[in-house]
């Protein structure tokens, strides 16, 4: 009998809202399959006169030229790749069927008319090619554009067959309400389709993601794709340097490549503190089949948990508390896949809470991967009775070691491999509790890992965090062992240690420092270096391509000023294929994690005290682990390297919530100086949305369509009916 109040880790979730489908569209069509369609689509057209803008496929079925949505094409093209192909199996049974042979008239009893949103409001037909009084050339024009339409077919197919898959996803971005911590007051938090987690991007290295985000919330919204490195698409980046928000009530597709990486990573809100009231969700970027895991492939499969400290408090609420000045003073509780503590202890938590509860087989191990997606509260993960086995870190595979506890600061991603190997009659105590705040007691969140053929629930105490509450002792020398796995090959066949990034000659210096939050022209604000960053109301990025002035300046200094703090928005200009070091100084008071987009970067030291130049012989030029997030600790610093080999401007921030609102972040713009044709960035998207000094670009977006093509599917298509063009020619 299951406890009321228990949730399993596969079942509906416990907040609510107005759910949308979790999944209008969630395929997968390669490049081959949609190549094939087109090929149909080009035998079709076939049997008439010269082309023309559009293409008779039946009597009632005309295609016009304009940029369908991808749901119908495939409505559309689908019947009529049944027909082709029944009608070639009928002529094959009769002995007259040619490979891509067909009837030069319709014939077809499957046909059906293509969906009105494919139709040009007066297309243009075709006649049909089947008058018994032609010429007889054209029957010898038709079986030698028949042959060439054969070459085409072999070798678009060929081309095809070397593509990259697309995943296609549909998202409604929403406000949920739920009770995480107990209690009858029912908070609002930010879901997607309704889920909180939101829907997992399960996808594999090099795939194609397609995500329609549509903004139902009440103010403007960005989605980051946390670690995802965005190779040649800064534009899709979702931050506010690089896009525009998406206003309410409307919908943008981000469309990019997950190119050579694995790994565990997360998505998540980026602006307005939106990440305080939910809306993240996994990406899951799995190896290729033809490149071996440095592990045994997990017999239980994967487990995804997210770790969080949460507010009673909604975002709105804790914004207005920072524009005030004040500080967001510790959470009141710690959420596990967005759900609050097992009652482990009837005092500290109340009655009726909904808790996470794992459900696992004896004997099995599973690859667990773990985020915290918190917002300013490092967290120490344990599972009762249980080692948890550290095989990777933010797309890097990690030296084996187990560990009895992991200390996760906020935004940084580990997988685990855990072996179902204890006694399987009782339950197990899974624990996140917070680390380095006061009451930290009342400050933990609780599952259940409940093994298949359990007959209780978890008995003793939950399992001990490490004793120095305060002391960093601990963390930072854990920290230091986690080290990158040389021999391993990551998302390429050759070894992870095959850059040897020891031997490269730094190119920049940057000495970040961080100091607590001061008063700044009667605000209160964080800074790096004296500066506290001011978003403009044009992305930097759009700035950049369309020349507009004034909106940054590249005048970020590489070391703390001898001068008042100030608001600006300077940002650092990077060296193209420049090997960049950077030193992280905090002389805040609390941990902090630093987290930079588009790249991963060498971690190579971290120790208490002032960084000087000495510090270098301390650094790790061998296997410091490649990561996108690292944590520094109070007075202390940590030095990474970055090879800045992705053109883009990139955001590089604190991940503590409050300090990022309050400007403590900055860009790094990258450019290639000899690119002239699109090579290392791509091209602006044909949906890209506009505000600030370029609004007047901006149309208003119709609301009649679901969905927004992405560019490369749109341009895709002008491909393929150029082909045809060719092939009909």
């Amino acid at each position: 009998m299951e406890e009321a109040g228990e949730r399993d880790a596969d079942e509906t979730h416990a907040w609510s809202g107005t759910a949308s489908p979790a999944a209008l569209w969630k395929t997968v069509a390669s490049s081959a399959a949609m190549l094939k369609l087109a090929l149909a689509m080009i035998s079709a057209a076939f049997r008439t006169t010269p082309f023309s803008m559009s293409m008779q496929l039946c009597p009632n079925a005309t295609m016009s030229l304009h940029s369908p949505s991808i749901f119908d094409v495939v409505s559309s093209i689908t019947p009529i790749m049944s027909c082709i192909i029944n009608n070639r199996r009928k002529k094959k049974r009769k002995g007259k069927g040619k490979v891509l042979g067909l009837t030069p008239t319709c014939g077809w009893s499957c046909c059906t008319p293509v969906p009105a949103s494919l139709h040009s409001p007066s297309p243009p037909t075709l006649t049909s090619a089947s008058n018994s009084n032609s010429n007889p050339m054209d029957s010898i024009r038709r079986r030698s554009a028949g042959g060439i339409l054969g070459i085409l077919f072999l070798v678009l197919l060929r081309w095809a067959g070397a593509g990259d898959p697309y995943a296609y996803y549909e998202w409604e971005v929403s406000y949920v309400w739920g009770a995480p911590l107990g209690g009858v007051k029912k908070q609002e938090a930010i879901g997607i389709n309704g889920q909180l987690p939101g829907p997992a991007l399960n996808v594999t290295t090099n795939w194609n993601l397609v995500v329609n985000v549509r903004n139902g919330l009440d103010e403007p919204l960005l989605l980051t794709w946390h670690g995802v490195q965005q190779r040649k698409s800064p534009w899709q980046d979702g931050v506010g340097g690089t896009n525009c928000g998406i206003p309410p009530g409307w919908n943008w597709t981000y469309q990019f490549q997950v190119k050579d990486q694995v790994g565990s990573f997360f998505y998540a809100p980026s602006t307005a503190l939106h990440r305080a009231a939910g809306g993240y969700g996994a990406i899951t970027i799995n190896n290729r089949d033809v490149i071996p895991l440095p592990f045994p492939l997990p017999d239980g499969g994967d487990i995804t948990l997210f770790l969080a400290d949460w507010y009673a408090r909604d975002h709105r609420a804790l914004r207005r508390a920072l524009d005030a000045g004040d500080p967001l003073g510790p959470p009141d509780g710690v959420l596990i896949n967005a759900l609050g503590p097992y009652r482990y202890n009837d005092t500290l938590v109340p009655p009726g809470v909904t808790y996470e509860r794992i459900n696992v087989d004896p004997g099995r191990t599973y690859r667990l991967r773990v985020h915290n997606v918190g917002v300013a509260t490092s967290l120490n993960f344990r599972i009762q009775g249980h080692n948890l086995l550290l095989v990777e870190a933010e797309g890097s595979y990690t030296s084996q070691q187990n560990y009895t506890n992991m200390d996760i600061h906020v935004g940084q991603s580990y997988s685990f491999l855990l072996t179902m190997d204890q006694n399987a009659s009782t339950d197990y105590y899974v624990v996140a509790s917070a680390r380095f705040v006061p009451d930290a007691d009342k400050l933990t969140g609780v599952a259940i890992l409940h093994y298949s053929n359990s007959q209780g629930p978890p008995s003793g105490p939950l399992p001990d965090a490490p004793d120095d509450q305060y002391d960093t002792a601990f963390s930072i020398n854990q920290a230091r062992s986690i080290r990158w796995n040389v021999t391993a090959s990551g998302a390429r066949p050759n070894p992870q240690g095959s850059f040897h990034y020891g031997d490269i000659t730094v190119t920049d210096v940057y000495l970040l420092q961080s100091m607590p939050p001061e008063l700044i022209d009667g605000q209160m604000r964080a800074t790096l270096n004296g500066i506290s960053y001011i978003a403009p109301s044009t992305p930097l990025m759009l700035a950049q391509l369309f020349n507009v002035p004034g909106v940054y300046k590249l005048d970020f200094p590489n070391r703390p000023m001898n001068r008042l703090p100030k608001l600006d928005t300077s940002i650092i200009n990077g060296t193209y294929k420049g090997f960049m070091e950077i030193i992280f100084q905090n002389n805040a008071t609390s941990v902090q994690s630093y987290h930079l987009d588009g790249y991963a970067f060498f971690v190579v030291g971290m120790d208490y005290g002032l960084w000087t130049d000495n510090s270098r012989g301390t650094y790790n030029k061998w296997d410091g682990v490649a990561r996108s997030t690292i944590q520094v600790f109070p007075g202390a610093w940590t030095a990474v390297l970055v090879f800045l080999d992705n053109a883009g401007i990139w955001n590089l921030r604190v991940e503590n919530l409050d300090a990022w609102y309050l400007g403590q972040e900055v860009y790094i713009s990258v450019v290639n100086p000899e690119d002239s044709s699109n090579k290392t960035v791509l091209p602006l998207p044909d949906n890209a949305i506009f505000c600030g000094a370029l609004s007047s670009l901006q149309k208003e977006q119709s609301h009649r369509f679901q969905y927004s093509e992405a560019s490369q599917i749109t341009q895709l298509w002008k491909m393929v009916f150029f082909m045809a063009w060719l092939a009909l020619w």
